[in-house]
C-alpha cells in the first residue's frame, strides 16, 4: 500500500493473526523469551506498515495448558480459567513489545480486569482497529472448554477478519508431521471438511466449523519464517489456505 516499502498492494485489508503460546518460549522449555517476544512484534509492526488493520490472538499453553491441568486431576473449569489468565499475560507481554516498537496496541479480555487491560465491547475493537491500533484479543472467548483457536475464529467472526492467520512451526499443512517423517507432502489448498475428515491439526474441531460455516478462510504459515507474513500479505511465501 505504501510506495516507500515497493510493495504490491496488500491481499487482505484487515485479518486475524493467531499464534500459540510455544511460539513465545523460542527455544527454552516454557515461559516467556523476550527476544522471541520482540521477533514476533517486528514482524507484526511490518505488516502494519503496510496499512493493514491487525488484531490477534495468542495461547497460553508456555505458561499453562487447561487440558494438562485437567489431566493431572485439576477440575476443568478451573484449569481452563487459570489458562485464560496464561494468555492476558502473554498479551500484556506482547503489547509491551509492540508499544516499544512505536505500534499504539490494547489489550482487551474476555475476563473483565479493569486495571491491565480493557472488556472486550464489539463496537469499541473496530473502532481501534479502524484508527490502526493492534488488537490483541486476551482470555480466550471468556468460556471453560473452548479453546483459544476458537476463540480466534470468534473474535475474526466478530471483527469482520477477511482472513485468519495461524502462525505454526512449519510452512503450511502436511498430511503428516513433517518433523517425523520426511515424505510429508504439504498442502497448497485444503478444504475445511479435509481437515476434519483427515483430523489435519489445524486448529480443533469446533474452531474450524465455525470458520466453515462463515466462510471465513485460514492461512497456516512459519511463524519462523523472517517477514513470512509479510511476504504472504503481498502476494509472496510458502502456506497452506484452507477454505470451502
Amino acid at each position: 500500500m505504501s510506495e516507500d516499502f515497493g510493495e504490491p498492494n496488500v491481499s487482505f485489508n484487515r485479518v486475524l493473526l493467531k499464534i500459540s503460546g510455544e511460539a513465545l518460549m523460542g527455544d527454552q522449555a516454557y515461559g516467556l523469551h523476550p527476544p522471541t517476544v520482540q521477533r514476533i512484534a517486528n514482524e507484526v509492526k511490518s505488516v502494519h506498515e503496510l496499512g493493514v488493520e491487525i488484531c490477534m490472538v495468542i495461547g497460553g499453553g508456555n505458561i499453562f495448558r487447561g487440558l494438562q491441568g485437567s489431566a493431572q486431576g485439576m477440575e476443568r473449569t478451573t484449569a481452563d480459567y487459570m489458562g485464560m489468565l496464561a494468555t492476558v499475560m502473554n498479551a500484556l507481554a506482547m503489547q509491551s513489545a509492540l508499544e516499544g516498537l512505536g505500534v499504539h496496541t490494547r489489550v482487551i479480555s474476555a475476563i473483565p480486569m479493569d486495571q491491565v487491560c480493557e472488556p472486550y465491547i464489539r463496537r469499541r475493537a473496530v473502532r481501534h482497529l479502524e484508527k490502526k491500533r493492534v488488537c490483541i484479543f486476551a482470555a480466550g472467548t471468556g468460556n471453560p472448554y473452548f479453546t483459544t483457536d476458537t476463540a480466534a475464529t470468534l473474535r475474526a467472526n466478530e471483527m469482520s477478519c477477511e482472513a485468519i492467520f495461524k502462525g505454526t512451526k512449519v510452512d503450511g499443512v502436511y498430511d503428516k508431521d513433517p518433523v517425523k517423517h520426511a515424505d510429508a507432502k504439504r498442502y497448497e489448498d485444503v478444504t475445511y471438511d479435509e481437515v476434519l475428515q483427515k483430523n489435519l491439526g489445524v486448529m480443533d474441531a469446533s474452531a474450524i466449523a465455525l470458520a466453515r460455516d462463515n466462510n471465513k478462510p485460514i492461512i497456516v504459515f512459519s511463524l519462523r519464517e523472517p517477514g513470512g507474513l509479510r511476504g504472504i500479505l503481498s502476494g509472496h511465501g510458502t502456506y497452506t489456505r484452507v477454505h470451502g
